[in-house]
Parts: C-alpha cells; structure tokens; sequence
C-alpha cells in the first residue's frame, strides 16, 4: 500500500482552537477499501512548542517541526497573528517557510488562515475567501487577491481558501471528496454528524436585520423540491407550494439559503447528478434524467461550467471500482 497522504497543520498563535482542530477531525477517520488510512495527519508548530489559541489555552503539538519539511498539503487555520492581519506582514521564519515549501505541496487556509497566506503572496492573482467579518481589512491589505466573499470555500487546484470556522468543515469534507470520491467523504461527514455539502454560501450568515416572522419558511418548498428534481417545476409552482407571492417567497429564499430558488434547484440537480456518476454506472443520458438535467448535452453544460469538466472525465476521476 503507498504511504498516507501527508497533512500538517500549521498552527501560527494566537490560533483560532476550533479551526485547528478540524483537520485532524476530518481527515484521520478517511480509510480505504482495506481499512488502512488515508491520511497521516499532524499539528505543528514552527518551533515544536506550545500554540497559544484565542481562547486562553494551549495546544501542545503532537509532531515535530521536521514534519513540515515537505508535507502533501498544508493547513493554515484561523490566526489573529498581528502581522498579516495589520499590515501584511511575516515573521522572517514563516515567511521563509512558506517561500521554500515545495511546489507540489496543496496549500489550503481555514477562516483568516487566508491573510497569511495572502502575505506570502501566495493568494496574489487568485480567487480566495475568508470570514465575513474581516472582508473589509482583507480587500484593504490585500487587493490583488480576487476575493469571493460570499462562498464558503474557494477551490483553485494547489491553493484552497474557507471562510470563517465551520466553513473548514465544508472544505475539508470537499477535499476528501476530491481526493476519494463522496462515499469516503460521505463516511467522514456522518461521524462528524454534519452533512456532507451545505448549501449557499456565507452570505447567509452575515447579519443583517431579522428577515420577517409571519408565514411560514422555504425549508418545507426545499424538501419538496428535493423529491421533485426530474420534473420541470418553475419558480411559481415553487412558489405557489409555499404559499407565498413569487416575490416574497424569493426574497425569504435567499434570506435561508444565501442563494435564490433557481440556481438552488440547479446545484442540486448536479449535485444528484454527481452523486449518480460516482455511485452508479448509468448511462450519461440516464444520468441527466434521473437528476432532472433531462438531456447529455444540459449535463455536460453544467459540469463544465461549474466544475470544469466533462461527466465522462468526471466518472473516471470519482467513480471508485468503475
């Protein structure tokens, strides 16, 4: 069998606990087909000692600083460290360890872990996110970072971005699902009890006033929805089950979800779709009708414009056994 994917988590003071703990709590559990781990996954600090967290305590790391060598992928969790988050700085040490990390090594942030890797330039250029709350100072300090505020996680290849806390379960659960397809990542998300793809972004997080009490929500329109994908319902008919105006049950839609109604129905639509092409061996034309995207050619559209690829090229890469 090769050797677990290496992770090491880069805990910088003052880090943010929650955060730092989420690596290892997604990843160490990932098995394969023979119940051996996937991933070898390590807290680290620069020095090997204590990490001070936000929150009064320490974390005293579990390996040494060798194990940052030339780790698979690193992590960078939350930090409210001074220096990249008030004027763009690095320790000589950090950014002298991000400068000579290999080129093959992933590179992922959790929450403000983005401001420092936004510090060692290695976000110049490129699509990122963050917290909401610190988006302002973000874009300040750094505005050559293309930030998307509103997701909850940011994919470019070798460099991924979450935004705040939680959102480093989404990205860890979606790299999982990268890297082993959605029943390793399903598992993981179950003994977490999460799920294993929350919808909308952050936006829905963000404060905003207290959206109105009267009437009823959209979540009950979800679920039916959810059991309706291959039918050609429109916003009305959506509308008309919640018993509100097009306008109203719109706007409540979005105050849930982050999103509106109609790209919801589609991401679920591909997201069926997915999960058909890992889990089955249905025809692509199958495919696209069972997950409502009715034609080969509505499926290929999609995948490619989300997700930069083809079902077939997609059912190769996920599809475990086929």
């Amino acid at each position: 069998m090769a050797n677990p994917h290496r992770i090491a988590v880069l805990g910088l003071s003052d880090v943010v606990g929650f955060d730092l703990v989420i690596p290892p709590q997604v990843f160490s559990g990932a098995r394969d087909e023979h119940g051996e781990p996937l991933y070898d996954v390590q807290v680290c600090s620069l020095d090997g000692g204590p990490i001070q967290t936000t929150k009064g305590f320490s974390i005293l790391p579990g390996a040494s600083p060798d194990f940052l060598a030339a780790p698979d992928t690193l992590i960078i969790p939350g930090t409210y460290a001074e220096g990249p988050r008030t004027d763009g700085s690095l320790s000589p040490e950090l950014a002298g360890y991000l400068a000579g990390l290999p080129g093959t090594t992933r590179i992922m942030s959790i929450c403000t872990g983005a401001f420092v890797l936004a510090a060692a330039g290695l976000l110049d250029g490129r699509p990122a996110t963050t917290h909401w709350e610190h988006v302002a100072r973000f874009r300040l300090l750094y505005p050559q970072v293309e930030l998307h505020p509103d997701v909850l996680f940011v994919d470019d290849g070798d460099v991924l971005t979450s935004a705040g806390v939680a959102a480093g379960i989404d990205l860890c659960l979606h790299v999982l699902r990268r890297d082993h397809g959605s029943e390793v990542a399903n598992r993981a998300a179950r003994s977490c009890v999460v799920p294993p793809w929350r919808d909308g972004g952050q936006s829905q997080f963000i404060e905003r006033p207290l959206p109105e009490t009267s009437g009823s929500g959209t979540a009950p329109t979800r679920a039916w929805l959810l059991e309706r994908l291959t039918e050609p319902l429109t916003l009305d008919d959506a509308a008309a089950h919640a018993g509100m105006s097009v306008r109203t049950f719109t706007r409540r839609f979005r105050e849930e979800t982050g999103t509106s109604p109609l790209d919801w129905l589609l991401q679920q639509r591909i997201e069926h779709a997915r999960h058909l092409l890992e889990a089955t061996d249905l025809p692509i034309d199958a495919v696209a009708e069972q997950s409502g995207l009715n034609t080969a050619a509505s499926l290929r559209k999609h995948l490619r414009l989300r997700l930069g690829t083809s079902p077939a090229a997609y059912r190769r890469t996920f599809r475990r056994g086929a």
